[in-house]
């Protein structure tokens, strides 16, 4: 079985209890079930034309498919179609809501907390950044070369001053180069990648805390796509005491769309300070009557937001809890070991050029040549005939002038290099297969 289908008998027991707690009349909904099935039809049909984002041979841009039971909590909760700006309209979805978020604080480490999740990563940035402005006005917000592109659009469209730093050749943050910023007295907060969506690599996070005892500056923790690492076994060292301290950070933005298994779009911002609360503050004459409890829309810069997302997140957090040693961590280490495991492969090749060790569970290696002009058109014919062999691969720039005493001639500003983000625990058990197709395709 190519695609999962469980979660539609799952789905349709679900609905049955669902319709089971309203008592009320029956209505006619005029549906013209023969016209659906032929327009669905064509939908399949449409969505055929698509890489296989959900087959362990889809090693790749960083595509998780949602668990089955997010998917079937999250069709469910659409026959409802809750919107968790106000209790008015997500009365339970919106106590979901909380809990959730609760979970994601403990699982950081925080021991009181603000948040709430959103449409996504981006909004979840953008909230921390505004937050951030509102915190140290007229001050610039600050991220590495290899943050996502995302810290500097927003700061943009919140009229914030904003400036990249360093990176070394393993794309972490240059704390030397951020510092001669710092003594400036123009910074006001550090954005600390938890992983970047280039490389998988964390930046420095105990140095940046030490900083930070210096200089008047926030930190916020960028762990949209690597948040989840926390709770691995198999990370190196250094990497592991980074995230021991994101409890530490000011605020922290995770997508439980990516590593946490659900659909598009649930993103979460938590805030380790509840009293920026306050810079929510607003009012609305028709939306925060029915509930004394506090509404999300409080807390919230959106407004209308899908309640299924965390109808979604809540039931998979109760089949599979954010917790060390469970099912869910064990998993996402299945992903790391799939990373080492391909990195030893092509460490050991003599085909292939590794600039460095995967810290999370993304994994970067370029094909050997004489130039770097070669090297990237072998890159690129790989990558094509790797899509012909049924592996689905990406690409990435590496800039040569992080290269160190190479042995090839440095013509071109940038190294093109093949990417994997093995998401998948699946991936682990397919590896020689990957490996198999890899080299069939050189």
């Amino acid at each position: 079985m190519k695609l999962e289908k469980e979660s539609i008998r799952l789905l349709s027991k679900a609905i049955e209890k669902l319709e089971s707690g309203f008592n009320l009349p029956d209505f006619n909904q005029h549906l013209d079930s023969s016209r659906m099935e032929e327009v669905m039809m064509k939908v399949a049909e449409k969505m055929q034309d698509n890489y296989p984002y959900f087959h362990p041979l889809f090693a790749g841009q960083m595509l998780k498919p949602p668990h089955p039971i997010a998917k079937a909590a999250y069709m469910m909760a659409m026959w409802i179609n809750p919107n968790n700006h106000a209790m008015d309209g997500s009365k339970a979805s919106s106590p979901m809501e909380k809990e959730v978020v609760a979970d994601l604080a403990k699982m950081f480490g925080y021991k009181q907390h603000l948040g709430h999740l959103t449409g996504g990563g981006t909004m979840a940035n953008l909230e921390a950044l505004w937050v951030a402005g509102k915190s140290h006005p007229e001050k610039c917000i600050v991220a590495s070369d290899q943050s996502h592109y995302t810290h500097e659009r927003i700061s943009d469209v919140l009229k914030l001053k904003f400036q990249k730093i360093k990176t070394d050749k393993e794309g972490k943050m240059d704390l030397s180069d951020l510092e001669e910023k710092l003594k400036a007295g123009d910074v006001g907060t550090v954005v600390c990648t938890m992983a970047t969506t280039g490389l998988g690599a964390v930046d420095p996070l105990e140095g940046l805390l030490k900083l930070q005892k210096t200089y008047d500056f926030r930190i916020h923790a960028d762990a949209a796509y690597g948040g989840y690492f926390k709770l691995i076994d198999n990370l190196e060292e250094n990497t592991r005491r980074k995230y021991q301290l994101l409890h530490e950070v000011d605020s922290i933005v995770i997508d439980p769309h990516k590593q946490g298994l659900q659909p598009y779009g649930c993103g979460c911002i938590l805030f380790k300070n509840p009293e920026v609360a306050k810079f929510y503050i607003h009012d609305s004459p028709y939306t925060y009557f029915t509930s004394d409890e506090l509404h999300l829309g409080e807390i919230s810069l959106e407004c209308s937001r899908a309640g299924a997302s965390a109808v979604g997140l809540w039931a998979t957090h109760q089949l599979l809890p954010p917790v060390r040693d469970g099912e869910f961590a064990k998993d996402l280490s299945k992903s790391r070991n799939a990373a080492i495991q391909l990195f030893e492969k092509l460490d050991a090749s003599d085909q292939f050029l590794t600039p460095m060790k995967p810290e999370t569970d993304i994994v970067v290696w370029a094909v050997k040549g004489g130039s770097v002009s070669e090297m990237n058109e072998k890159a690129n014919l790989l990558f094509k005939n790797a899509e012909k062999n049924q592996l689905y691969l990406s690409l990435y720039k590496y800039p040569t002038s992080k290269l160190m005493d190479p042995d090839f001639e440095i013509d071109s500003e940038y190294l093109i290099c093949l990417r994997s983000s093995l998401m998948k625990p699946e991936h682990e058990e397919w590896l020689e297969e990957i490996w198999k197709r890899l080299e069939m395709s050189i």
